[in-house]
């Protein structure tokens, strides 16, 4: 999550003005942008027949934590303007306003999980960084709750070209993941992921060899043993560095100093 430094790191140093264009609609550049954005100055930006009320309701939401904040958004959208208003969204130029149309689509009710992960393909490979990561929470809870179909359908994205595809197949399960809630099955039985792991263990992207790591550093919190046998399985069928690369990370917890 890298960006223009003379942005701001923090949220504090991000200037007024700068702040001014990101409830605008300007994209944000760094993480610390995403989270200063006003989400009722922008909505009323974007959706500016959205209504009063509803621009109010998002202000008394602004000190909830980021996640649920993205959630009440979308829901308020969707009330308010129907589905109608997701186009309008995943057309504008703002990586918040595209957040809001992930969380619409899983919000979306009677949508069955491949129609699901088929609407929110376009932003798991959005070139900004904050959708990319908006679109597998967004969907994580059907996941989760599906997870064997879920599975199934995610090894198909390993064969991918876009690596932002590939790297979402193994994000979206994450056993603990970031800013998430934890999928217990998988902490249970992280083998069940298999199908969309191995395929992945000589990935050519960074992108997704950090991804797996880190999905098989979260195992090792709860099954050492197992990362530590699958790992050196790979290593002994595969001398590709991108394998012995992401071994390396995904023990990292476990042999700390390796």
């Amino acid at each position: 999550m890298s960006g223009d430094k003379s942005k701001g790191r923090r949220v504090g140093d991000i200037s007024p003005q700068r702040i001014a264009q990101l409830n605008s609609g300007a994209q944000a550049a760094t993480l610390a942008e995403c989270l200063a954005v006003d989400f009722a100055a922008l909505m009323g930006h974007v959706l500016p027949e959205i209504g009063d009320a509803a621009l109010a309701e998002i202000g008394s939401s602004a000190s909830t934590g980021i996640l649920k904040r993205m959630s009440i958004a979308a829901r308020v959208i969707g009330n308010r303007l129907g589905p109608s208003a997701l186009g309008r969204l995943a057309q504008h130029s703002s990586d918040t306003a595209r957040g809001w149309a992930c969380f619409m689509i899983g919000l979306t009710e009677d949508m069955g999980l491949p129609a699901r992960l088929d609407a929110i393909r376009p932003y798991a490979d959005d070139p900004h960084f904050g959708v990319r990561e908006w679109s597998w929470m967004a969907v994580r809870p059907h996941l989760s709750t599906e997870l064997d179909a879920a599975v199934a359908l995610l090894s198909e994205w390993t064969a991918d070209p876009s690596e932002r595809l590939r790297r979402f197949a193994s994000e979206a399960i994450r056993p603990r993941g970031v800013w998430c809630t934890h999928i217990g099955a998988l902490k249970k039985h992280p083998e069940t992921a298999l199908p969309v792991l191995e395929p992945l263990r000589a990935d050519p992207a960074v992108y997704v060899q950090d991804s797996v790591a880190n999905w098989l550093n979260d195992a090792g919190k709860d099954n050492p043993d197992w990362v530590e046998a699958l790992c050196a399985r790979w290593i002994a069928e595969s001398d590709r560095p991108e394998t012995a690369r992401i071994c390396k990370r995904a023990l990292r917890s476990i042999h700390p100093e390796t």
